[in-house]
């Protein structure tokens, strides 16, 4: 089965770069996470990251009008159609150079790309399989530099795209007679958005100054004149001018070579523009450069973000002034406005903060940030049901796995986090950090309640607490002494002194009270908490110690090395059992300015994180690598390599280095070109004209910080430079029958289930082990037979059909029949299945999960209907509508009639 795991969701990262879109029904919002994409479902609060990824970080996302494709492009310009449907790319295509922009036309038929000074209109891809989904219709030219947004009008008859050269052009989709291109001028800055009014050929232009130019066209849309089929036909059979080799690649299509000045003759019978207004954003001064803007059509809305992190909203075309609030104190890259026009999405890359904002109440809907700085820690708490993650910028958030959203951050820590853990109950967090002090922080008040310090400063390098929760330590990295301290009282406890290099890990054995120290002396330390912290063993390993962890039942050690082994050890007779050599399959990338091949550096051989499967039976390690390696302990054989990224904008990502960016005084990477280009810099350095070019661009290196194995043995989840990601067992990608006879058939197992042998059915369904089909079998059971069913089940089998029932419970509506399966296996083999506990463990935390999460939901719900009613018998009785005292409702008939209405509608709630 861990063959069987794939990549299930990024969290920990909302927003890189790159434009947001809301899709058409207005609910969920479409944010592009570094070379993946992710759904924010605003309605049913979760999110999603999509199963593909482009080869570099995403810059521009085009979103068809009907919301089933998307195109995403990345930096180098590849481009990708992807079915937002069926989660899956349907064709890959080159642009040659990066683009700025992507829009669909309204009507679906058309897209336009910009890149350069070029503007090129493809036809979109149709509903229809199309050997080239990507077909060139026609290129635009007209401005002489970089393009930076693109508008369409309603009819899709024509589009507008604005440049840096402070121009704005309005081209024709088709030649019409009267509009084939229009320049538009009258700005002193690059053009940073474009909107043309509802219906209409009218116009508005922003720039980067915070000047809004409203234009007026003479014309009506109605008013395009159609090029008769004589004169298209002239057209296609002028000669085309030769570009140069940049167009190589899309040598078909229609040429229009627009003109910023025209003479009279030209002018003549033709649509013309005349600017209306001219309005200013920042005439108090107190505002930097306008970064951002987006328009609704239909509400007249306009919203503009700065580069100080203040958005405005106008109604137009008058210029008033609805509201103004600064956000973030980092510039706005990207607005998007939903279609009904009530909720405003905000994208700041600079923080990475993601916020989707309803103007009309003034709250938020949606505010979500990632780790500023890269993730080092994390760990699941013990029902698998939350996530808390540890970063450099000294914030500890806690994600929830169900919803994926981080939902309380704690900023009390002043330096980076190095560990992060979960009490035994759940509902106590503990975080060290390099400040030099352990914090406690409480899940039920959001409160960091207990703060354990050393009496001398030092950094805190790990962590472990105890099975119990009431013992914490921690290893200081400059004194090499082990700290530990009473959770209760808060009193330090001990000092263990005796290694002689930093502490690099610490770990509790889960069963017994033993410590394992692991230190760059080369040493792991067992300490013994009943008999005094005295050192029980001490064991020697021929190289620096980075990290060790205990199998979930205790009774086995695995320790890293910095020699690239993993060993493991019996820590009761202070045996080695077993090693596995993974020094050659980490396979770490080059970085583009290493001296040595990554063949001969040594810092990518070895592992830094460790961690147990559920069951134990197999172990995850990772290290400065984009691979993460899943051993089988007994065999102790490599059984899957995972590639946690292949985003080739990340540093070490390669093996071996491009020559073609190998120049004789060095790497092309030691370049750094455009840098402050889009900034929206407002103080620049004296004789610098575009941007701060003080500033300086660097490449994250990738690596995989920390790995951890959810309780419920279903997940397993990775901190990287990407954010957290999760893997998930995927059941419906494999076939793994049990037991599996030639008379076991789909077929076979329904005709035993028509004649009412339930328990045989559920057998024969398992041995087929086709999740649907024991769906349909257990569901097909009346509920007044559980109870014999459950009393005849075969106990291998009880096992089996538990976990059905907590991977069930995760998505069905049936919550009462699955609850009442769940509480009679439970009932009837409790007494057998508790003498297996250990190896059950998994299994049993995965259905608390599942249970838990609908506990909760279906308690608001109740909660909720309370409140209401008690509200509604409250205005009544204010009223004087009150009811005769015989028949008034009492505190246990309404508690009796919430749990009614319960069983019947609580669960399509939830």
């Amino acid at each position: 089965m861990k063959f069987a795991y794939r990549f299930s969701n990024l969290l920990g990262t909302v927003y890189r770069r790159g434009n947001l879109h809301f899709t058409p029904d207005g609910n969920c919002v479409i944010s592009p996470v570094g070379n993946r994409i992710t759904i924010f479902d605003l309605k049913n609060n979760k999110s999603e990251t999509l199963p593909l990824a482009t080869r570099h970080n995403i810059t521009c996302v085009g979103l068809s009008p009907d919301g089933s494709l998307a195109i995403l492009v990345d930096e180098e310009g590849a481009a990708l159609l992807v079915s937002l449907i069926g989660k899956s790319v349907i064709h890959q295509f080159h642009f040659q150079k990066p683009v700025h922009c992507v829009c669909f036309s309204p009507d679906g038929r058309k897209f336009v790309i910009t890149k350069d000074n070029v503007a090129l209109m493809y036809h979109a891809p149709g509903k229809k399989r199309e050997f080239n989904a990507f077909v060139l219709d026609k290129t635009y030219y007209g401005p002489y530099d970089e393009t930076t947004c693109i508008d369409w009008t309603d009819d899709s008859k024509c589009f507008a795209i604005g440049s840096k050269d402070m121009s704005t052009w309005v081209f024709g989709a088709e030649r019409w007679v009267n509009l084939i291109y229009y320049s538009l001028g009258g700005h002193k800055d690059a053009i940073v958005a474009c909107f043309f009014e509802e219906n209409s050929l009218d116009l508005y232009t922003i720039s980067q100054d915070g000047a809004l130019c409203v234009w007026q066209c003479d014309t009506d849309l109605d008013g395009l004149k159609p090029r008769p089929p004589k004169d298209r036909a002239e057209d296609k059979n002028e000669s085309i001018e030769d570009l140069g080799e940049e167009f190589i690649e899309e040598p078909k299509g229609e040429e229009i070579h627009g003109k910023a000045t025209t003479n009279e003759k030209e002018r003549r019978d033709k649509v013309k523009y005349s600017r209306a207004a001219k309005y200013f954003f920042n005439k108090e001064g107190d505002f930097n450069n306008l970064t951002s803007a987006a328009y609704h059509k239909k509400m007249h809305l306009l919203v503009t973000g700065f580069a100080s992190g203040i958005f405005h909203l106008h109604e137009l075309p008058e210029f008033n002034l609805i509201h103004s609030l600064s956000i973030s104190d980092q510039r706005i890259a990207t607005i998007s406005i939903n279609c009904t026009g009530d909720w405003i999405a905000f994208g700041c890359s600079g923080l990475g903060q993601l916020l989707v904002w309803e103007w009309q109440s003034e709250s938020y809907v949606l505010k979500q940030q990632g780790h500023f700085n890269s993730m080092v820690s994390l760990a699941y708490s013990p029902d698998g049901q939350y996530l808390v993650t540890g970063g450099d910028d000294g914030k500890v958030k806690v994600w929830n796995t169900s919803s994926s959203f981080c939902f309380v951050t704690f900023t009390e820590h002043t330096s980076s986090i190095s560990a992060v853990t979960f009490t035994s109950t759940g509902y106590v967090i503990l975080s060290a950090s390099l400040d030099g002090t352990v914090r406690a922080f409480d899940l039920h008040r959001y409160r960091n309640f207990r703060t354990f310090t050393s009496p001398r400063p030092a950094q805190f390098s790990c962590l472990a607490v105890d099975s119990s929760g009431e013992i914490i330590s921690a290893g200081s990295q400059d004194s090499f002494d082990i700290f530990v301290w009473s959770m209760q009282s808060g009193r330090l406890l001990d000092v263990l002194s005796g290694h002689e290099g930093p502490i690099s890990s610490l770990c509790f054995n889960p069963m017994k009270s033993i410590l394992a120290s692991a230190s760059w002396d080369k040493t792991v330390r067992l300490w013994d908490m009943f008999d005094s912290w005295r050192t029980k063993e001490t064991l020697t390993l021929n190289s620096d110690v980075l990290v060790v962890a205990f199998r979930p039942d205790g009774n086995e050690l695995a320790v890293a090395a910095l020699d690239g082994q993993i060993t493991f050890w019996d820590h009761e007779n202070a045996v080695q059992t077993g090693s596995i050599e993974g020094r050659h399959d980490l396979q770490m990338g080059r970085k583009e300015l290493d001296k040595i091949t990554a063949k001969q550096s040594a810092k990518a051989k070895s592992f830094t994180t460790l961690c147990y499967s559920a069951d134990g039976q197999s172990i995850l390690a990772g290290g400065l690598s984009k691979f993460v390696c899943i051993y089988h302990v007994k065999e102790q054989i490599l059984m899957k390599k995972f590639e946690i990224s292949c985003n080739l904008s990340l540093d070490a990502m390669e093996e071996y280095l491009d020559r073609r960016k190998m120049t004789e005084f060095g790497s092309m990477a030691l370049i750094d070109d455009g840098a402050g280009d889009e900034d929206g810099v407002a103080i620049a350095l004296p004789g610098v004209k575009r941007g701060d070019l003080s500033s300086r661009h660097f490449k994250p290196e990738i690596r995989v910080t920390c790995l951890r194995f959810s309780p419920t043995g279903r997940s397993w989840a990775a901190t990287t430079t990407e954010g957290l990601l999760i893997y998930s067992l995927d059941s419906g990608l494999i076939f793994d029958p049990f037991e599996l006879d030639i008379d076991i058939t789909p077929s076979s197992v329904r005709k035993v289930l028509s004649q009412k042998e339930y328990t045989m059915a559920i057998v024969m369904a398992f041995r087929l082990n086709e999740k649907k089909l024991i769906q349909e079998v257990i569901e097909t059971i009346p509920c007044n037979e559980v109870d014999v069913v459950c009393s005849s089940l075969p106990e291998l089998y009880v096992e089996k059909v538990l976990e059905f029932l907590a991977s069930a419970l995760e998505t069905s509506h049936h919550l009462e029949f699955y609850l009442t399966w769940t509480q009679r296996l439970l009932m009837l083999h409790g007494q057998k299945l508790k003498t297996r506990s250990g190896k059950l463990l998994p299994m049993i935390q995965f259905l608390q999960k599942s249970i838990q999460r609908h506990f909760e939901d279906v308690s608001k719900l109740c909660e909720w209907n309370r409140y209401n009613i008690k509200y509604a018998l409250a205005i009544s009785q204010q009223r004087g509508m009150k009811r005769p005292a015989e028949t008034s409702v009492s505190e246990e008939e309404l508690e009796e009639s919430n749990s009614d209405y319960l069983m019947e509608d609580a669960t399509t709630h939830s």
